[in-house]
């Protein structure tokens, strides 16, 4: 076999290892389902829960809204007139959707620069942190999905000048949060996985 050949196959089996799967888990609808298919994804939030004491229903309600559990999510480009690319709406990507910013802070603050949004294992960790600080610092309690969605999509600072209640549409999305995180919690208490 020619070296050239040899090159390009190991190329491609490494390339084929270090390839994610950020597809969505069928049936986003039943949190059994999900932690079914992707076993990882209940044990990463399990151990956030254990961490920061972030529920795991929160957290998955949280990541529906943000990225469907798709890992490698990102918000839309924006056109000007319509065809001219002008770049993302945000710096939001992954799991969390966290943005640039907000994750340098995590990695400083946790010590862990390897982080990465898309990882679940990291994904889940940040969103821990996130919403304990929350909870500190505002005192939203962490089983309360609803307003500690709207203080994670707001930040703490747009949270506490009530941004958010001139935003009716936001208002409903953190409703509907708040909705899920209960039906999956009831969810994964009649599968045996809460």
């Amino acid at each position: 076999m020619s070296r050239l050949l040899r090159a390009t196959a190991l190329l491609v089996l490494v390339a084929a290892c270090g390839s994610g799967n950020y597809s969505a888990p069928r049936n986003l609808d039943n949190a059994c389902s999900i932690v079914d298919q992707r076993p990882k994804y209940l044990k990463a939030m399990k151990r956030t829960e254990h961490k920061y004491g972030v529920p795991v229903a929160v957290q998955m309600a949280t990541i529906y809204q943000e990225s469907k559990f798709i890992g490698n999510a990102r918000t839309p480009h924006q056109f000007a007139l319509g065809i001219i690319p002008m770049g993302r709406q945000s710096s939001a990507y992954g799991y969390s959707q966290a943005l640039d910013g907000t994750w340098d802070e995590y990695q400083r603050s946790t010590r862990n620069r390897r982080a990465k949004r898309d990882d679940i294992d990291d994904a889940t960790d940040f969103m821990g942190w996130y919403m304990a600080q929350t909870a500190r610092d505002l005192g939203i309690p962490l089983t309360d999905a609803q307003n500690q969605y709207l203080a994670y999509h707001e930040g703490r600072t747009g949270y506490a000048r009530g941004s958010y209640r001139s935003k009716a549409w936001l208002m409903r999305i953190a409703g509907e949060v708040g909705q899920r995180s209960h039906q999956y919690h009831a969810q994964l208490i009649s599968c045996g996985k809460a």
